[in-house]
Parts: C-alpha cells; structure tokens; sequence
C-alpha cells in the first residue's frame, strides 16, 4: 500500500480516460441517461450514486484503510445513518465527553425511537465491563474527545466489544486518518464531520462513514440511498481537493499546538493545558502509542471566572471567535456557551466543562504570531 500522502493525493483521482483531465471533471447531474430501461452506465439518479462523489469516496475508504465509504450531508446525518442500522430496544455505549451535537442527536431525537443511549467514562477499563449489558450493540467513541481531550485506549475497547459480539465505532474528527485509524486498531466503522480537518477550508459541510464489514456497508448504503442524506457533487469536490494536503497541513497543526500548548503551560495566566502531547495528560503515555500526531486541538482553563474568560475572547485577534475547527485559520471558542451549550449544566459541570475553559483549534498561521495573540489577549 502507498504512503497516506500518496494516498490522499492520488486515491480516486484517476486523469480522466475521455480528454486526460489531471483533475477529473465535475459531474452535477442529477439524472443520467440509459440505453434501455434499468441499462446504463453505472449512475442512474445521483442520490444512489455520483461519479464525483464516487471518486471522494474512494479516496476516503483509502486514508482510513477501509473498503467501503459513504459521503454524508453533514457529520451528524452520518452519526443518525449509523444509529439507524439499530433496532428499538438495542442500547449504544456512548463516551461520557462527547461533541454537543452528538448528545442532543442521541438524547434528545434517537432516543424517542426507543434506542437507549448510556454515557461512561471509557478511559476507565473497569467501568467499561461493567457498563456493557446484553442489549448492547454499539460503543460509540471519540478519542481525542470533545473538548476535554481524553485518549480512550481503541486496541482495549475493541478487543473487549468484539469478546461480546459489540460492534465499535470511532469519531476520528479530531484525529484524522493522518494521526490515527481506527479501523486498523479493530473498530467497526469511523465516521468523520469532513467539515473539519479533512475538508480543511471552513467551506463546505459533510459528514463521512468508512467501513470494512460488508452488512454494515450494505446498511449504511441502504440508509443513504432511502433517507437521501447525500453529499452535493460540488462538496464531495471542494472536500477532495482539500483532503490532497491534509497530510502537510496536519502536520502544521500539530507542530504549531504542540509549541503553543507548551507555551500556554507556563503562562502565569493559564491554570491547566489539555493537549494528548504533553507530558502532563493524563493519557499521555497511550496517546503516544497510540497516534502518530496529536492534532490541533487544545483545552486550556484560564485562571479567574467567566468574565475572564470571555475576556481572552473577545480580545484575539488572528484567532477568531467561532464554532467548528480543523480550517486553515485558528479557531477559539468557549465549549459551555457554544459547542456544548447543549449538554445540560449538571453534565457540563461532571464532566468538568467549566465556565473557564476555552478550546483552541491551531491554524497552519505563523505560530510565533499566534503566541503572541494569545500572549496580549491572556495580558
């Protein structure tokens, strides 16, 4: 198999066999001609299928080392596509810091089709066992979880869930395929928001499923086709042309986040620094053997009150106050208010999202430049 870079740069993206486009045409069709009733070319209607969104696929299936993939609208109608392989009274383990977007799509809309969602701390293996029950089909995880960063150990999680004939599946958002693959540690299946990392340009909203198990894929593809949560060609476009440099911009991303947590460590300002690349988290040592990078993203609690913390918000300057992460540009935000002000305030609080966190997601900028940003609006 060819290095990732190659993979990314290369996978399903074939110079077109009718004129040699380097760059395969864009196909907006919605409908394709046949020579006969039910005989044609491979498309018939592009919510079954695109040759755009074909090739993207591809690509995707590639990086992740899966054999199946399927483009979404957005990343939570391919959480809502993986759940609805599931039938009422099945139960799904869920990670206990987790995207907002993810709780309320499980709490607050999954859950009336009487599939039960359970919340744990994965990280801790003992109350892992305990928490799997015989309805249990689905361990939902995130690793680096959402804001807090916690590495929950795949290789473990997987090798359990398989002893119970549970299926595993990974948001690898935060992490992409560049720093880790799930599917490679023994999970079932990886979901991306391709909004993120992968797309890379803060431009286009989609969603990703990757798989090597055949029932599932034939699920997932039935789910997509009859709910129609399909990735527009020109998305499945912008995001494949953004995932050729996702290996070099990735690499900028962790570099810089790791010299700016490292920074923000020893700042007079900062309480603690939640990054899996320092020494100092809790999961550091598995984090290491686990990914190839450590991304990004940082979670940093500043020292004082809300009021503070809205301060070093409003007082940055290249890194700009808005949801989302994984673009190009640097990204802060405040998780209580924004990204997780759908959590529940005693759930936030457990959890230990407090009113001084802020989460940082690192540009490809100078990184001096985005120090010292940090450094005055900290000042």
């Amino acid at each position: 198999m060819k290095g990732i870079s190659t993979r990314a740069v290369h996978s399903g993206q074939e110079p077109d066999p009718s004129f040699g486009d380097v760059i395969p045409p864009l196909h907006l069709s919605t409908t394709f001609a046949q020579s006969s009733p039910g005989e044609h070319k491979g498309f018939d209607y592009s919510r079954a299928g695109n040759p755009t969104r074909q090739r993207y696929e591809t690509c995707l299936a590639s990086l992740e080392s899966g054999t199946h993939a399927f483009a979404f609208s957005s990343g939570l109608a391919a959480i809502d596509a993986i759940i609805r392989t599931l039938s009422p009274g099945d139960q799904v383990l869920c990670c206990d810091d987790v995207y907002g977007g993810t709780f309320r799509l499980f709490e607050r809309i999954l859950k009336n089709q009487n599939i039960e969602f359970r919340f744990a701390d994965l990280t801790d293996h003992s109350t892992l066992e305990q928490t799997i029950g015989a309805s249990t089909k689905f361990i939902w995880v995130e690793t680096p979880t959402n804001p807090l960063l916690k590495i929950i150990d795949l290789r473990h999680i997987c090798d359990l869930a398989k002893s119970k004939s549970v299926k595993v599946a990974v948001d690898n958002t935060f992490a992409t395929p560049i720093c880790q693959r799930p599917l490679e540690l023994g999970a079932d299946i990886v979901m991306h928001s391709v909004t993120k990392y992968l797309n890379g340009h803060s431009d286009v909203i989609g969603g990703a499923v990757i798989t090597n198990d055949s029932d599932l894929a034939e699920q997932i593809g039935f789910i997509q086709f009859a709910a129609g949560a399909v990735q527009a060609p020109f998305d499945c476009y912008l995001a494949h042309r953004g995932i050729k440099t996702l290996d070099v911009r990735m690499q900028r991303h962790l570099t810089s986040a790791m010299q700016i947590a490292e920074h923000l460590e020893g700042h007079s300002r900062v309480e603690k620094v939640l990054y899996p690349g320092l020494p100092s988290h809790p999961q550091h040592a598995l984090a290491v053997k686990q990914m190839d990078g450590f991304s990004g993203m940082i979670s940093f609690f500043v020292k004082g009150d809300l009021a503070d913390a809205k301060r070093v918000l409003q007082r940055t300057r290249l890194f700009t106050l808005a949801e989302s992460l994984g673009g190009v540009e640097s990204l802060i935000e405040h998780p209580a208010i924004m990204t997780h002000a759908s959590l529940p305030a005693e759930v936030r609080k457990d959890l230990g999202i407090e009113d001084t966190l802020i989460r940082l997601s690192v540009g490809i900028e100078n990184v001096e430049d985005l120090i010292e940003d940090l450094d005055q609006a900290l000042e």
